[in-house]
């Protein structure tokens, strides 16, 4: 069994800081997150990640010289930088600090997520290996069912009617709620809190995003809609 890819996240900011750490814990990731550079290179030395992931612009040591000090001293780790700067020299300035990649803020989280991938198949570390295909269990004691979905939360497995359905695992999770309060409205801060820790804002698009890779997975052609929006309140899974 693979252990999980490790992440040194570094980002003043306590609510991004926070929020991303554990979107990335959702998504598989053993995530370190500091609040300053000077911090970052101490783990870095300390902890060898897989993987860094950068702010830009943090008080006293900065991710570009963060990235100068890691590249000086010979380690070549992964380096995806966050930055709200947009000019074109600005990102010029951050590759040539030695950054492999970057996101402009704001971002959205499967940006992060197909970055990191990225950057990790580059370094030739393989993704973890997916479970292993079995038959569906019979209905156990501890399956959430409702609406025509059945899951079981250990397993983390779900099928509409007899049809497996594939999850990343922010989705599970996210499904999961749904179920356990199936026919209930669920608000969107009460979602944020439970599924990244923190509510981005009504700004955010980063729910009705995942609310709508969910919707692909889970619709079938004829058949009700499972996972209802609720305008200016939510959402609510139930059939029909």
């Amino acid at each position: 069994m693979r252990v999980p890819h490790t992440v040194l996240l570094a980002e003043d900011d306590r609510a991004i800081r926070n929020a991303l750490a554990r979107a990335l814990t959702l998504e598989g990731y053993e995530v370190t997150a500091v609040s300053d550079g000077a911090a970052a290179l101490e783990q870095a030395t300390a902890t060898a990640p897989d993987v860094l992931v950068l702010d830009v612009m943090m008080p006293g040591v900065d991710g570009l010289q963060v990235c100068r000090e890691l590249r000086a001293r010979g380690d070549r780790t992964p380096i995806l930088m966050l930055t709200a700067l947009v000019e074109t020299a600005d990102r010029i300035a951050g590759l040539d600090a030695g950054a492999d990649d970057y996101v402009p803020k704001p971002f959205e989280v499967d940006e992060v997520f197909a970055r990191l991938r990225a950057l990790l198949r580059r370094a030739g570390k393989e993704p973890l290996p997916a479970p292993a295909a079995q038959d569906p269990n019979p209905t156990g004691p501890r399956d959430l069912t409702a609406a025509g979905l059945r899951m079981d939360p250990s397993a983390r497995r779900v099928w509409r009617d007899e049809r497996e359905i594939e999850l990343t695992r922010t989705e599970f999770d996210l499904l999961e709620l749904l179920l356990r309060h199936a026919g209930v409205v669920l608000d969107h801060a009460t979602i944020y809190d439970r599924i990244w820790g923190y509510d981005f804002g009504p700004g955010s698009k980063n729910l009705a995003v995942y609310v709508g890779y969910l919707r692909r997975k889970l619709d079938e052609p004829g058949a009700p809609q499972l996972i209802h929006t609720v305008r200016g309140v939510g959402y609510v899974l139930r059939e029909g």
